[in-house]
Protein backbone atom coordinates (compact mmCIF):
# COMPACT_ATOMS: atom_id res chain seq x y z
CA UNK A 1 0.00 0.00 0.00
CA UNK A 2 2.51 2.60 0.70
CA UNK A 3 4.60 1.56 -2.37
CA UNK A 4 1.38 2.03 -4.04
CA UNK A 5 0.93 5.56 -2.33
CA UNK A 6 4.72 6.33 -3.50
CA UNK A 7 4.67 5.30 -6.83
CA UNK A 8 1.15 7.58 -7.32
CA UNK A 9 2.93 10.57 -5.45
CA UNK A 10 6.29 10.32 -7.83
CA UNK A 11 3.63 10.13 -10.58
CA UNK A 12 2.08 13.22 -9.81
CA UNK A 13 5.26 14.89 -9.30
CA UNK A 14 6.34 14.11 -12.71
CA UNK A 15 2.78 15.62 -14.07
CA UNK A 16 3.64 18.93 -12.19
CA UNK A 17 7.20 19.28 -13.52
CA UNK A 18 6.11 18.47 -16.70
CA UNK A 19 3.44 20.94 -16.48
CA UNK A 20 5.79 23.71 -14.85
CA UNK A 21 8.78 22.69 -17.68
CA UNK A 22 5.95 23.54 -20.50
CA UNK A 23 4.66 26.82 -18.64
CA UNK A 24 8.43 27.90 -18.94
CA UNK A 25 8.38 26.84 -21.96
CA UNK A 26 6.52 30.24 -22.66
CA UNK A 27 9.55 32.62 -21.35
CA UNK A 28 12.38 30.23 -22.24
CA UNK A 29 12.36 28.83 -25.44
CA UNK A 30 13.47 30.72 -28.36
CA UNK A 31 10.32 29.77 -30.73
CA UNK A 32 7.82 31.47 -28.06
CA UNK A 33 9.98 34.51 -28.12
CA UNK A 34 9.80 34.87 -31.76
CA UNK A 35 5.92 34.62 -31.35
CA UNK A 36 6.21 38.03 -28.40
CA UNK A 37 8.74 40.08 -30.36
CA UNK A 38 6.47 39.82 -33.54
CA UNK A 39 3.29 40.41 -31.70
CA UNK A 40 4.73 43.46 -29.93
CA UNK A 41 6.01 44.56 -32.98
CA UNK A 42 2.25 44.09 -34.70
CA UNK A 43 0.21 45.29 -32.25
CA UNK A 44 2.28 48.70 -31.71
CA UNK A 45 1.16 48.91 -35.48
CA UNK A 46 -2.17 48.45 -35.38
CA UNK A 47 -2.09 50.93 -32.42
CA UNK A 48 -0.31 53.28 -34.55
CA UNK A 49 -1.91 53.30 -37.62
CA UNK A 50 -5.39 52.49 -37.57
CA UNK A 51 -6.84 55.32 -35.34
CA UNK A 52 -4.57 57.71 -37.80
CA UNK A 53 -5.72 57.04 -41.06
CA UNK A 54 -5.60 59.66 -44.39
CA UNK A 55 -8.15 62.37 -43.96
CA UNK A 56 -11.91 61.56 -45.67
CA UNK A 57 -10.60 58.52 -46.25
CA UNK A 58 -14.41 57.01 -46.43
CA UNK A 59 -15.72 59.77 -48.59
CA UNK A 60 -12.96 58.81 -50.71
CA UNK A 61 -12.93 55.66 -51.52
CA UNK A 62 -16.40 55.75 -51.91
CA UNK A 63 -16.02 58.37 -54.50
CA UNK A 64 -13.55 55.82 -56.27
CA UNK A 65 -15.73 52.82 -55.80
CA UNK A 66 -18.99 54.65 -57.38
CA UNK A 67 -16.79 55.61 -60.67
CA UNK A 68 -15.27 51.98 -60.85
CA UNK A 69 -19.04 50.28 -60.21
CA UNK A 70 -20.36 52.95 -63.25
CA UNK A 71 -17.38 52.41 -65.43
CA UNK A 72 -17.19 48.90 -65.22
CA UNK A 73 -20.69 48.28 -66.35
CA UNK A 74 -20.18 50.95 -68.75
CA UNK A 75 -18.17 49.07 -71.60
CA UNK A 76 -16.83 45.17 -72.11
CA UNK A 77 -13.60 46.56 -71.32
CA UNK A 78 -12.02 48.61 -68.48
CA UNK A 79 -12.28 52.68 -69.18
CA UNK A 80 -9.66 55.78 -68.69
CA UNK A 81 -12.05 56.78 -66.20
CA UNK A 82 -12.03 52.83 -64.38
CA UNK A 83 -7.80 52.97 -64.30
CA UNK A 84 -8.60 56.72 -63.05
CA UNK A 85 -10.48 55.96 -60.15
CA UNK A 86 -8.49 52.97 -59.65
CA UNK A 87 -5.58 54.49 -59.68
CA UNK A 88 -7.11 57.33 -57.07
CA UNK A 89 -8.09 54.80 -54.98
CA UNK A 90 -4.74 52.83 -54.48
CA UNK A 91 -3.49 56.06 -53.49
CA UNK A 92 -5.70 56.55 -50.17
CA UNK A 93 -3.03 54.65 -48.01
CA UNK A 94 -2.12 55.52 -44.54
CA UNK A 95 1.99 55.47 -45.79
CA UNK A 96 1.40 58.81 -47.69
CA UNK A 97 0.26 60.06 -43.89
CA UNK A 98 3.55 62.42 -42.40
CA UNK A 99 3.60 59.99 -39.58
CA UNK A 100 4.02 56.96 -41.46
CA UNK A 101 6.74 58.22 -43.45
CA UNK A 102 8.83 59.23 -40.29
CA UNK A 103 8.47 55.63 -38.84
CA UNK A 104 9.76 54.22 -42.55
CA UNK A 105 12.47 56.09 -42.56
CA UNK A 106 13.58 54.52 -39.34
CA UNK A 107 13.07 51.31 -40.55
CA UNK A 108 13.73 51.55 -44.26
CA UNK A 109 17.09 50.07 -45.77
CA UNK A 110 19.97 51.94 -47.62
CA UNK A 111 18.65 53.72 -51.04
CA UNK A 112 19.73 52.70 -54.47
CA UNK A 113 22.26 53.97 -56.03
CA UNK A 114 24.71 53.25 -59.40
CA UNK A 115 28.52 54.64 -58.78
CA UNK A 116 29.01 56.11 -55.27
CA UNK A 117 27.85 53.46 -52.63
CA UNK A 118 27.73 56.07 -50.53
CA UNK A 119 24.57 57.77 -51.36
CA UNK A 120 23.03 54.81 -50.21
CA UNK A 121 22.98 56.64 -46.51
CA UNK A 122 23.56 60.29 -47.75
CA UNK A 123 22.96 62.23 -50.13
CA UNK A 124 23.43 66.23 -49.82
CA UNK A 125 21.42 68.79 -51.66
CA UNK A 126 23.73 69.15 -54.52
CA UNK A 127 24.41 66.47 -55.13
CA UNK A 128 20.14 65.67 -55.08
CA UNK A 129 20.03 68.10 -57.56
CA UNK A 130 22.60 66.99 -59.78
CA UNK A 131 20.78 63.59 -59.67
CA UNK A 132 17.41 64.95 -60.68
CA UNK A 133 18.66 67.18 -63.58
CA UNK A 134 20.49 63.71 -65.33
CA UNK A 135 17.01 62.03 -65.22
CA UNK A 136 14.66 65.01 -65.83
CA UNK A 137 14.82 65.29 -69.80
CA UNK A 138 13.82 61.52 -69.64
CA UNK A 139 10.81 62.35 -67.07
CA UNK A 140 9.95 65.24 -70.02
CA UNK A 141 9.90 62.81 -73.02
CA UNK A 142 7.51 60.19 -71.45
CA UNK A 143 5.50 62.57 -70.00
CA UNK A 144 4.85 64.07 -73.75
CA UNK A 145 4.84 60.69 -75.34
CA UNK A 146 1.89 60.02 -72.18
CA UNK A 147 -0.02 62.88 -73.49
CA UNK A 148 -0.21 61.69 -77.19
CA UNK A 149 -1.07 58.13 -75.93
CA UNK A 150 -3.72 59.42 -73.70
CA UNK A 151 -5.19 61.45 -76.60
CA UNK A 152 -5.25 58.43 -78.78
CA UNK A 153 -6.58 56.79 -75.84
CA UNK A 154 -9.47 58.74 -75.60
CA UNK A 155 -10.06 58.53 -79.35
CA UNK A 156 -10.23 54.98 -79.37
CA UNK A 157 -12.48 54.81 -75.93
CA UNK A 158 -15.09 57.59 -78.01
CA UNK A 159 -15.25 56.12 -81.28
CA UNK A 160 -16.26 52.31 -79.15
CA UNK A 161 -18.78 53.66 -77.36
CA UNK A 162 -20.19 55.99 -80.26
CA UNK A 163 -21.07 52.14 -81.70
CA UNK A 164 -22.16 51.37 -78.32
CA UNK A 165 -19.18 49.43 -77.76
CA UNK A 166 -20.66 46.30 -80.21
CA UNK A 167 -18.15 46.76 -82.10
CA UNK A 168 -15.31 43.95 -81.30
CA UNK A 169 -12.78 45.86 -83.51
CA UNK A 170 -13.60 48.84 -81.97
CA UNK A 171 -13.34 47.71 -78.58
CA UNK A 172 -9.88 45.84 -78.80
CA UNK A 173 -8.62 48.89 -80.30
CA UNK A 174 -9.66 51.08 -77.62
CA UNK A 175 -8.63 48.50 -75.10
CA UNK A 176 -5.20 48.14 -76.86
CA UNK A 177 -4.83 51.65 -76.85
CA UNK A 178 -5.63 52.40 -73.30
CA UNK A 179 -3.44 49.44 -72.40
CA UNK A 180 -0.38 51.23 -73.95
CA UNK A 181 -1.48 54.46 -72.13
CA UNK A 182 -1.26 52.21 -68.70
CA UNK A 183 2.05 51.31 -69.68
CA UNK A 184 3.67 54.91 -70.23
CA UNK A 185 1.66 56.21 -66.97
CA UNK A 186 3.33 53.36 -65.00
CA UNK A 187 6.46 54.77 -66.94
CA UNK A 188 5.97 58.15 -66.04
CA UNK A 189 5.62 57.00 -62.40
CA UNK A 190 8.94 55.53 -62.06
CA UNK A 191 10.64 58.47 -63.46
CA UNK A 192 8.80 61.12 -61.33
CA UNK A 193 10.65 59.17 -58.57
CA UNK A 194 14.22 59.21 -60.43
CA UNK A 195 13.32 63.28 -59.85
CA UNK A 196 12.23 63.36 -56.68
CA UNK A 197 15.45 62.83 -55.15
CA UNK A 198 15.64 64.99 -51.58
CA UNK A 199 18.55 65.05 -49.69
CA UNK A 200 18.80 62.83 -46.75
CA UNK A 201 20.73 60.94 -44.05
CA UNK A 202 20.52 57.52 -42.95
CA UNK A 203 23.63 57.04 -40.48
CA UNK A 204 21.60 58.45 -37.63
CA UNK A 205 18.23 56.17 -38.03
CA UNK A 206 20.04 53.31 -38.85
CA UNK A 207 22.14 53.53 -35.75
CA UNK A 208 19.15 53.94 -33.79
CA UNK A 209 17.40 50.53 -36.04
CA UNK A 210 20.77 48.80 -34.78
CA UNK A 211 20.10 49.62 -31.29
CA UNK A 212 15.52 49.05 -31.54
CA UNK A 213 16.66 45.54 -32.59
CA UNK A 214 19.57 44.88 -30.32
CA UNK A 215 16.90 45.74 -27.83
CA UNK A 216 14.09 43.43 -29.31
CA UNK A 217 16.19 40.23 -29.54
CA UNK A 218 18.37 41.14 -26.49
CA UNK A 219 15.25 40.80 -23.77
CA UNK A 220 14.54 37.36 -25.57
CA UNK A 221 18.46 36.36 -25.13
CA UNK A 222 18.52 37.15 -21.59
CA UNK A 223 15.11 35.74 -20.73
CA UNK A 224 16.70 32.56 -21.90
CA UNK A 225 19.28 32.47 -19.89
CA UNK A 226 21.98 34.00 -22.06
CA UNK A 227 24.55 37.03 -20.95
CA UNK A 228 23.38 39.89 -22.67
CA UNK A 229 26.68 41.69 -23.29
CA UNK A 230 28.25 39.54 -25.43
CA UNK A 231 25.24 39.68 -27.58
CA UNK A 232 25.19 43.01 -27.98
CA UNK A 233 28.65 43.50 -28.74
CA UNK A 234 27.84 40.78 -31.88
CA UNK A 235 24.98 42.21 -32.47
CA UNK A 236 26.47 45.69 -33.50
CA UNK A 237 29.25 43.68 -35.95
CA UNK A 238 26.41 41.51 -37.70
CA UNK A 239 24.02 44.46 -37.98
CA UNK A 240 27.18 46.44 -39.61
CA UNK A 241 26.79 43.62 -42.08
CA UNK A 242 23.11 43.31 -42.85
CA UNK A 243 24.06 46.77 -44.00
CA UNK A 244 26.41 46.07 -46.38
CA UNK A 245 24.70 43.42 -48.17
CA UNK A 246 21.45 45.53 -48.27
CA UNK A 247 23.91 48.19 -50.01
CA UNK A 248 25.60 46.09 -52.23
CA UNK A 249 21.83 44.60 -53.59
CA UNK A 250 20.96 48.41 -53.74
CA UNK A 251 23.66 48.83 -56.58
CA UNK A 252 21.53 49.34 -59.60
CA UNK A 253 22.73 46.43 -61.63
CA UNK A 254 22.57 43.90 -58.69
CA UNK A 255 18.67 45.37 -58.49
CA UNK A 256 17.77 44.74 -61.84
CA UNK A 257 19.12 41.07 -62.23
CA UNK A 258 17.50 40.48 -59.21
CA UNK A 259 20.65 39.97 -57.27
CA UNK A 260 19.24 40.69 -53.78
CA UNK A 261 20.18 41.13 -49.79
CA UNK A 262 19.84 37.60 -49.01
CA UNK A 263 22.55 36.47 -51.53
CA UNK A 264 25.24 39.20 -50.35
CA UNK A 265 24.27 38.49 -46.87
CA UNK A 266 25.30 34.97 -47.23
CA UNK A 267 28.11 35.47 -49.26
CA UNK A 268 29.69 38.46 -46.87
CA UNK A 269 28.95 36.42 -44.37
CA UNK A 270 31.17 33.10 -45.50
CA UNK A 271 33.91 35.24 -46.87
CA UNK A 272 34.67 36.34 -43.49
CA UNK A 273 34.59 32.77 -42.12
CA UNK A 274 36.27 31.14 -44.58
CA UNK A 275 39.12 33.76 -44.75
CA UNK A 276 39.56 35.23 -41.59
CA UNK A 277 37.44 33.32 -39.28
CA UNK A 278 34.66 34.32 -37.79
CA UNK A 279 35.62 36.43 -34.21
CA UNK A 280 35.01 34.89 -31.38
CA UNK A 281 33.00 37.31 -29.75
CA UNK A 282 30.52 37.74 -32.78
CA UNK A 283 29.39 34.73 -32.37
CA UNK A 284 26.56 34.98 -29.63
CA UNK A 285 25.23 37.12 -31.79
CA UNK A 286 25.05 34.79 -34.89
CA UNK A 287 21.41 33.72 -33.63
CA UNK A 288 20.05 32.35 -37.40
CA UNK A 289 17.15 30.81 -35.93
CA UNK A 290 16.05 33.45 -33.73
CA UNK A 291 16.13 36.37 -35.98
CA UNK A 292 14.49 34.29 -38.93
CA UNK A 293 11.30 32.50 -37.04
CA UNK A 294 10.59 36.50 -35.94
CA UNK A 295 10.39 37.54 -39.54
CA UNK A 296 7.97 34.84 -40.20
CA UNK A 297 5.91 35.75 -37.53
CA UNK A 298 5.49 38.89 -39.04
CA UNK A 299 5.06 37.34 -42.37
CA UNK A 300 1.97 35.51 -41.49
CA UNK A 301 0.66 39.16 -40.93
CA UNK A 302 0.83 39.48 -44.81
CA UNK A 303 -0.89 36.25 -45.56
CA UNK A 304 -4.50 37.70 -45.63
CA UNK A 305 -7.76 35.28 -46.17
CA UNK A 306 -9.31 37.87 -47.92
CA UNK A 307 -7.00 38.33 -50.90
CA UNK A 308 -7.12 34.53 -50.78
CA UNK A 309 -10.82 34.79 -51.64
CA UNK A 310 -10.52 37.11 -54.04
CA UNK A 311 -8.54 35.32 -56.05
CA UNK A 312 -10.82 32.22 -55.81
CA UNK A 313 -10.51 28.43 -56.67
CA UNK A 314 -7.87 28.90 -59.29
CA UNK A 315 -5.52 30.52 -57.14
CA UNK A 316 -5.89 27.52 -54.17
CA UNK A 317 -5.58 24.80 -57.13
CA UNK A 318 -2.28 26.24 -58.06
CA UNK A 319 -0.51 27.15 -54.73
CA UNK A 320 -2.28 24.03 -52.72
CA UNK A 321 -2.54 21.31 -55.50
CA UNK A 322 0.79 21.78 -57.04
CA UNK A 323 2.74 22.21 -53.73
CA UNK A 324 2.25 18.45 -52.10
CA UNK A 325 2.85 17.10 -55.31
CA UNK A 326 6.19 18.52 -56.15
CA UNK A 327 7.24 17.79 -52.49
CA UNK A 328 6.14 14.03 -52.24
CA UNK A 329 7.70 14.02 -55.60
CA UNK A 330 10.98 15.26 -54.88
CA UNK A 331 11.44 13.88 -51.96
CA UNK A 332 10.88 10.61 -53.71
CA UNK A 333 12.98 11.36 -56.92
CA UNK A 334 16.00 12.17 -53.99
CA UNK A 335 15.68 9.51 -51.75
CA UNK A 336 14.80 6.33 -54.09
CA UNK A 337 16.75 7.48 -57.70
CA UNK A 338 19.10 9.91 -56.50
CA UNK A 339 20.09 7.87 -52.87
CA UNK A 340 20.94 10.88 -51.45
CA UNK A 341 21.98 9.92 -48.26
CA UNK A 342 21.13 12.90 -45.62
CA UNK A 343 16.36 12.99 -45.72
CA UNK A 344 16.94 15.95 -43.91
CA UNK A 345 18.96 17.23 -46.68
CA UNK A 346 16.32 15.69 -49.40
CA UNK A 347 13.14 17.02 -47.57
CA UNK A 348 14.68 20.61 -46.66
CA UNK A 349 15.62 20.84 -50.33
CA UNK A 350 11.98 19.70 -51.26
CA UNK A 351 10.11 22.13 -49.52
CA UNK A 352 12.70 24.90 -50.69
CA UNK A 353 11.83 24.45 -53.94
CA UNK A 354 7.88 23.33 -53.33
CA UNK A 355 6.59 26.75 -51.18
CA UNK A 356 8.55 29.73 -50.84
CA UNK A 357 12.29 29.30 -50.90
CA UNK A 358 14.04 29.95 -47.75
CA UNK A 359 10.93 30.93 -45.37
CA UNK A 360 10.09 27.10 -46.12
CA UNK A 361 13.58 25.51 -45.45
CA UNK A 362 13.88 26.97 -42.25
CA UNK A 363 10.53 25.73 -40.95
CA UNK A 364 11.00 22.59 -42.68
CA UNK A 365 15.35 22.30 -41.01
CA UNK A 366 13.33 22.98 -37.71
CA UNK A 367 10.46 20.14 -38.28
CA UNK A 368 12.98 17.73 -39.21
CA UNK A 369 15.91 19.02 -37.47
CA UNK A 370 18.22 19.84 -40.13
CA UNK A 371 21.75 20.31 -39.90
CA UNK A 372 22.90 24.25 -40.61
CA UNK A 373 24.92 23.22 -43.36
CA UNK A 374 22.16 21.35 -45.13
CA UNK A 375 20.23 24.40 -44.61
CA UNK A 376 22.52 26.31 -45.92
CA UNK A 377 23.19 24.41 -49.61
CA UNK A 378 19.28 24.58 -49.34
CA UNK A 379 19.11 27.96 -49.30
CA UNK A 380 21.80 28.81 -51.14
CA UNK A 381 20.47 26.95 -54.36
CA UNK A 382 17.29 28.64 -53.69
CA UNK A 383 18.49 32.16 -53.97
CA UNK A 384 20.91 30.99 -57.40
CA UNK A 385 17.25 29.47 -58.94
CA UNK A 386 15.42 32.43 -57.53
CA UNK A 387 17.84 35.16 -59.11
CA UNK A 388 17.67 33.23 -62.70
CA UNK A 389 13.72 32.49 -62.79
CA UNK A 390 12.99 36.00 -61.44
CA UNK A 391 14.54 37.23 -65.07
CA UNK A 392 14.12 34.63 -67.24
CA UNK A 393 10.32 34.23 -67.14
CA UNK A 394 9.15 37.30 -67.76
CA UNK A 395 11.25 37.30 -70.35
CA UNK A 396 9.98 33.94 -71.66
CA UNK A 397 6.51 34.65 -71.04
CA UNK A 398 6.90 38.01 -73.13
CA UNK A 399 8.52 36.05 -76.05
CA UNK A 400 6.08 33.39 -76.71
CA UNK A 401 2.95 35.62 -76.17
CA UNK A 402 1.80 34.03 -73.24
CA UNK A 403 -1.36 36.03 -71.62
CA UNK A 404 0.09 37.47 -68.56
CA UNK A 405 -2.39 36.22 -66.37
CA UNK A 406 -1.31 33.07 -66.96
CA UNK A 407 2.35 34.10 -66.72
CA UNK A 408 1.49 35.53 -63.14
CA UNK A 409 -0.55 32.52 -61.92
CA UNK A 410 2.66 30.53 -63.30
CA UNK A 411 5.50 32.92 -61.82
CA UNK A 412 3.33 32.93 -58.64
CA UNK A 413 3.28 29.32 -58.13
CA UNK A 414 7.39 28.34 -59.01
CA UNK A 415 9.80 31.68 -57.92
CA UNK A 416 10.46 31.22 -54.50
CA UNK A 417 10.55 34.36 -53.13
CA UNK A 418 7.70 36.60 -52.23
CA UNK A 419 9.39 39.90 -53.15
CA UNK A 420 10.95 38.51 -56.30
CA UNK A 421 7.56 37.09 -57.70
CA UNK A 422 6.08 40.70 -57.22
CA UNK A 423 9.34 42.27 -59.17
CA UNK A 424 8.97 39.62 -61.78
CA UNK A 425 5.26 40.16 -62.40
CA UNK A 426 5.88 44.26 -62.24
CA UNK A 427 8.07 42.96 -65.42
CA UNK A 428 4.83 41.93 -67.43
CA UNK A 429 2.16 43.83 -66.33
CA UNK A 430 -0.47 45.55 -62.78
CA UNK A 431 -2.15 42.43 -63.19
CA UNK A 432 0.50 39.68 -63.65
CA UNK A 433 1.51 41.37 -60.43
CA UNK A 434 -1.61 41.04 -58.68
CA UNK A 435 -2.14 37.33 -59.73
CA UNK A 436 1.54 36.66 -59.08
CA UNK A 437 1.72 38.09 -55.66
CA UNK A 438 -1.31 37.12 -54.71
CA UNK A 439 -0.83 33.09 -55.63
CA UNK A 440 2.64 33.33 -53.94
CA UNK A 441 0.68 34.44 -50.73
CA UNK A 442 -1.79 31.57 -51.04
CA UNK A 443 1.18 29.23 -51.37
CA UNK A 444 3.05 30.92 -47.88
CA UNK A 445 0.26 29.55 -46.15
CA UNK A 446 1.57 26.05 -46.73
CA UNK A 447 4.48 26.73 -44.57
CA UNK A 448 2.90 25.65 -41.58
CA UNK A 449 0.94 22.34 -43.20
CA UNK A 450 4.12 21.43 -44.52
CA UNK A 451 6.28 21.84 -41.50
CA UNK A 452 3.43 19.89 -39.67
CA UNK A 453 3.14 16.96 -41.61
CA UNK A 454 7.36 17.01 -41.71
CA UNK A 455 7.58 16.72 -38.10
CA UNK A 456 4.82 14.07 -37.96
CA UNK A 457 6.63 11.89 -40.63
CA UNK A 458 9.98 12.35 -39.06
CA UNK A 459 8.52 11.32 -35.80
CA UNK A 460 6.41 8.07 -37.18
CA UNK A 461 8.93 6.92 -39.88
CA UNK A 462 12.22 8.07 -40.26
CA UNK A 463 13.34 8.40 -36.50
CA UNK A 464 10.87 5.66 -35.19
CA UNK A 465 11.99 2.39 -33.76
CA UNK A 466 10.70 -0.94 -34.69
CA UNK A 467 7.55 -1.42 -32.91
CA UNK A 468 7.79 2.04 -30.88
CA UNK A 469 4.82 4.06 -30.88
CA UNK A 470 4.80 7.82 -31.30
CA UNK A 471 2.98 9.68 -28.89
CA UNK A 472 1.15 13.07 -29.71
CA UNK A 473 4.01 14.98 -27.40
CA UNK A 474 6.68 13.80 -29.00
CA UNK A 475 5.12 15.19 -32.16
CA UNK A 476 4.06 18.41 -30.24
CA UNK A 477 7.77 18.52 -29.04
CA UNK A 478 8.76 17.97 -32.94
CA UNK A 479 6.90 20.97 -34.39
CA UNK A 480 8.49 24.25 -34.55
CA UNK A 481 6.26 25.91 -31.88
CA UNK A 482 7.08 29.54 -34.08
CA UNK A 483 4.38 28.14 -36.88
CA UNK A 484 1.54 28.83 -34.33
CA UNK A 485 2.68 32.73 -34.25
CA UNK A 486 2.94 32.93 -38.14
CA UNK A 487 -0.92 31.15 -37.73
CA UNK A 488 -1.80 33.24 -35.54
CA UNK A 489 -0.96 36.47 -37.07
CA UNK A 490 -2.35 35.25 -40.37
CA UNK A 491 -5.67 34.49 -38.60
CA UNK A 492 -5.55 38.11 -36.31
CA UNK A 493 -5.29 40.17 -39.15
CA UNK A 494 -7.47 38.67 -41.11
CA UNK A 495 -10.15 39.02 -38.76
CA UNK A 496 -9.41 42.56 -38.33
CA UNK A 497 -8.85 43.07 -42.05
CA UNK A 498 -12.53 41.40 -42.41
CA UNK A 499 -13.68 43.75 -39.28
CA UNK A 500 -12.61 47.10 -40.92
CA UNK A 501 -13.42 45.86 -44.28
CA UNK A 502 -11.25 45.75 -47.83
CA UNK A 503 -11.00 49.02 -48.32
CA UNK A 504 -10.46 50.41 -45.28
CA UNK A 505 -7.84 47.04 -44.55
CA UNK A 506 -6.04 47.88 -47.45
CA UNK A 507 -5.37 51.56 -46.55
CA UNK A 508 -4.49 50.96 -42.74
CA UNK A 509 -3.61 47.06 -42.62
CA UNK A 510 -1.62 46.99 -46.10
CA UNK A 511 -0.71 50.41 -46.71
CA UNK A 512 0.46 51.11 -43.25
CA UNK A 513 1.19 48.29 -40.53
CA UNK A 514 2.51 45.77 -43.09
CA UNK A 515 4.22 48.17 -45.60
CA UNK A 516 5.63 50.62 -43.12
CA UNK A 517 6.32 48.61 -40.36
CA UNK A 518 6.11 44.81 -40.34
CA UNK A 519 7.75 44.18 -43.77
CA UNK A 520 10.68 46.49 -43.29
CA UNK A 521 11.44 45.06 -40.20
CA UNK A 522 11.13 41.34 -41.47
CA UNK A 523 13.23 42.36 -43.86
CA UNK A 524 15.89 43.35 -41.78
CA UNK A 525 15.44 40.31 -39.47
CA UNK A 526 15.72 38.00 -42.54
CA UNK A 527 19.44 39.91 -43.58
CA UNK A 528 20.43 39.79 -39.86
CA UNK A 529 19.70 35.76 -40.74
CA UNK A 530 21.44 35.28 -43.70
CA UNK A 531 24.29 37.22 -42.34
CA UNK A 532 24.71 34.20 -39.30
CA UNK A 533 24.16 31.45 -41.99
CA UNK A 534 26.98 32.36 -43.82
CA UNK A 535 29.18 33.78 -40.40
CA UNK A 536 28.53 30.01 -39.20
CA UNK A 537 29.29 28.31 -42.29
CA UNK A 538 32.71 26.37 -43.26
CA UNK A 539 32.89 25.59 -46.88
CA UNK A 540 34.76 22.32 -45.47
CA UNK A 541 31.70 21.21 -44.14
CA UNK A 542 30.27 21.08 -47.95
CA UNK A 543 32.07 18.71 -49.92
CA UNK A 544 30.10 15.48 -48.44
CA UNK A 545 27.13 16.87 -49.71
CA UNK A 546 28.11 18.22 -53.26
CA UNK A 547 29.90 14.93 -53.73
CA UNK A 548 28.17 13.85 -57.85
CA UNK A 549 26.33 16.88 -58.27
CA UNK A 550 23.13 15.01 -56.48
CA UNK A 551 21.68 18.40 -54.75
CA UNK A 552 21.97 20.38 -58.19
CA UNK A 553 20.27 17.62 -60.00
CA UNK A 554 17.69 17.03 -57.13
CA UNK A 555 16.72 20.99 -57.58
CA UNK A 556 16.51 21.20 -61.20
CA UNK A 557 14.24 17.97 -61.53
CA UNK A 558 11.83 19.47 -58.58
CA UNK A 559 11.87 22.88 -59.86
CA UNK A 560 11.66 21.43 -64.07
CA UNK A 561 7.85 19.60 -62.42
CA UNK A 562 7.31 22.23 -60.41
CA UNK A 563 7.41 24.74 -63.95
CA UNK A 564 5.39 22.11 -66.14
CA UNK A 565 2.49 21.10 -63.91
CA UNK A 566 2.31 24.90 -62.24
CA UNK A 567 1.63 25.82 -65.93
CA UNK A 568 -0.68 23.37 -66.58
CA UNK A 569 -2.64 23.82 -64.04
CA UNK A 570 -3.24 27.20 -64.11
CA UNK A 571 -4.37 26.93 -67.49
CA UNK A 572 -6.92 24.77 -66.99
CA UNK A 573 -7.93 26.90 -63.69
CA UNK A 574 -7.84 29.98 -65.71
CA UNK A 575 -8.93 29.55 -68.67
CA UNK A 576 -11.27 26.02 -69.10
CA UNK A 577 -12.75 25.84 -65.69
CA UNK A 578 -12.91 29.08 -64.59
CA UNK A 579 -12.90 31.75 -67.08
CA UNK A 580 -15.60 34.09 -65.35
CA UNK A 581 -13.02 34.51 -62.65
CA UNK A 582 -9.58 35.36 -64.78
CA UNK A 583 -12.33 37.94 -66.67
CA UNK A 584 -13.12 39.54 -63.65
CA UNK A 585 -9.35 40.20 -62.38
Amino acid sequence: MVNEIDVQKKNEDVVIDEAKTSLSDFWKLEDYWAIWIGLVILIVGLFIFIPNPPSNMKEDICKCNTTLKNEASKAPFRTIAWYKASKSKNKIIAANEPYAKKIKSIFNKPKSWNLNPFEAVYLGKEAAEAKNSITRADYEKISKDLEIAFDKAGVSENAAASADFKDNTLNDKAESDINSWLLLSNKLSKAKKKISNKPYNLIPSLIFLCIILMVLFGIGIFAMGNPIMPFTKGFIFVFSLAVIAYLIAGQHTNKSIGLGYPLWAIIIGMLISNTVGTPKWVVPAIQTEFYIKTGLVLLGAEVLFGKILNIGIPGIFVAWGVTPTVIVLSFWFGNKILKIQSKTLNITTSAALSVCGVSAAIATASACRAKKEELTLSIGLSLGFTAAMMVCMPAFIKAVGMDFILGGAWMGGTIDSTGAVAAAGEFLSDKAMYVSATIKMIQNVMIGVVAFFVAIYWCAKIECQPGQKVSPMEIWHRFPKFILGFAGTSILFSLIYGIVGSDVGSVVIEGGVISNLSKLLRGWMFCLAFISIGLATNFREFKQYLKGGKLLTLYIFGQSFNLLLTLLIAYLMFYIFFPGITANI
